[in-house]
């Protein structure tokens, strides 16, 4: 078995570069963080305060566009927190639901902005505020342990959610229609007090050093969410920046609405995402482990390989293996023409020693002449066990003298081994067969038969000797 390996250059970057490009980019996503403060600042200086843009019908599609795609991200967002349980899931998903009951009321009052124009306003900037602190409270759980799996699907949890958003709804309505709805005070402590709370999520991301992508795409959604409500503190009803604040508002909910889409495709969780920097490490982990099982599959495989082609016992190489050398062999000497021996050996009378001394000792003489055999070989090497008492070796380049020498000293060198059973010590002889390629045949069926014919006739001719013809 072969493996490719590829190297990958060692990064030798200098840690100087390494650090001023991680500010960089920390720069990148500040400066687009703070992108809607660059347009709310140049409307403040610059903007003509008598130029409206009065359309109650483009604001009643934009405030139903928004509701639509509220409510079908809350959903997304409860799939998610359904799947994976993350508490900052549950809360992202009770923010969104409460926005879109609560400012969908903005819209549908957009007729009466003159008759009633508090009715009309207050529930923008009341829908911001309990976002706002829905999230936060979100942040605060990141990481948290996930619910289970029946308060997941709690139906009486989330109504009661769904019947305190419509109590914010009626304390609302009781608030513009009350004396000091009037108030500058009220419109500024709902938008400031959404403001200040987005702010705390951003400070609350920095401060826990929270750097993970959907949470990156999560604190500059909330920024958007702060500079909006600063926007709409600063502008007036149908003004180029109350618009702007709207927009503001808008790009922020598409991104937090992308980052909710992106866990929907991948994790299902806010958690699980990782930065380009956990990623690489990771797949820098996850390569070293898998090289390391690769390099361990080799050696199993070169192990199995081994076992795959040696007699357990003896070490001897088994049968299949051995006719692939011998067809190795023949086809080496078809090449060069350069004769080669086959001997077959058997031990004698094997079976009748187990029966009498047992199998343990058996198998101790069959390690024995296996390695009996391999010295007197030199310097020829490999023998195959192919059968209970039964090896062959091979010779290449021998002729028939020299297999014939060979022979004879295999067939000493087992005789002139002792062993112990039951008490009383004994010898075993082995009778050996002889063919030679060419003379006996130029296939391995017939080198190998006529070999075995002649260890036959060695069996019948009284054993413990050797026949080459």
């Amino acid at each position: 078995m072969s493996t490719t390996t590829t190297t990958t250059p060692p990064d030798d970057t200098p840690q100087s570069v390494r650090r001023i490009t991680g500010w960089y980019a920390n720069l990148l996503l500040a400066a687009f963080a703070l992108l809607p403060a660059y347009l709310i600042a140049y409307l403040y200086y610059f903007q003509d305060p008598h130029l409206l843009f009065e359309s109650h019908s483009f604001h009643e599609f934009a405030i139903a566009a928004a509701t639509l795609e509220g409510a079908f991200v809350s959903y997304v967002a409860w799939r998610c927190y359904c799947l994976s349980g993350e508490p900052i899931l549950r809360w992202m998903t009770l923010g969104f639901t409460g926005f879109v009951l609560i400012y969908a009321l903005h819209g549908a009052f957009t007729p009466l902005a003159h008759q009633h124009m508090w009715l009309f306003l207050l529930y923008g900037p009341a829908s911001r505020f309990v976002m706002s602190v829905l999230l936060f409270i979100g942040l605060l759980s990141y990481e948290a342990s996930a619910d289970s799996v029946e308060r997941r699907a709690d139906r009486w949890l989330w109504g009661m959610w769904f019947v305190a958003f419509i109590v914010i709804d009626l304390l609302v309505a009781v608030l513009a229609s009350s004396s000091i709805a009037g108030s500058l005070g009220v419109r500024l402590s709902l938008e400031g007090g959404a403001m200040v709370i987005s702010l705390l999520n951003v400070v609350c991301l920095i401060a826990r050093r929270i750097r993970s992508p959907l949470m990156q795409i999560f604190g500059i959604s909330v920024m958007a969410f702060a500079l909006s409500s600063l926007a709409f503190i600063l502008g007036k009803p149908w003004n180029h920046m109350w618009w702007l604040a709207h927009a503001i508002f808008a790009g922020g909910f598409f991104l937090l609405s992308y980052g909710i889409v992106q866990a929907f495709h991948t994790t299902r969780s806010f958690s699980t995402i990782y930065s380009q920097a956990d990623l690489l490490a990771r797949l820098r982990q996850e390569m070293a482990r898998t090289a390391g099982a690769l390099q361990e599959l080799q050696r199993s495989n070169q192990k199995l390989e081994s076992l795959a082609a040696v007699d357990p016992l003896t070490g001897a190489t088994n049968r299949r293996t051995f006719i692939e050398r011998l067809e190795i062999e023949i086809g080496a000497a078809r090449r060069d023409g350069a004769p080669f021996a086959l001997l077959a050996v058997d031990i004698d009378n094997l079976k009748r020693i187990n029966e009498r001394f047992g199998e343990k000792v058996g198998d101790d003489i069959l390690k024995s002449v296996t390695a009996a055999c391999i010295e007197a070989m030199r310097p020829y090497q490999g023998i195959a066990r192919v059968g209970g008492g039964e090896f062959m070796v091979i010779l290449p380049g021998a002729a028939l003298d020299g297999a014939l020498m060979i022979g004879e000293r295999i067939r000493a060198s087992i005789q002139s081994l002792r062993f112990e059973g039951s008490d009383e010590r004994f010898s075993v002889t082995a009778s050996i067969g002889i063919a030679q390629f060419g003379a006996d045949g130029s296939a391995s069926d017939a080198i190998m038969r006529t070999a075995e014919e002649r260890l036959k006739r060695a069996k019948t001719h009284g054993r413990n000797c050797v026949i080459a013809v």
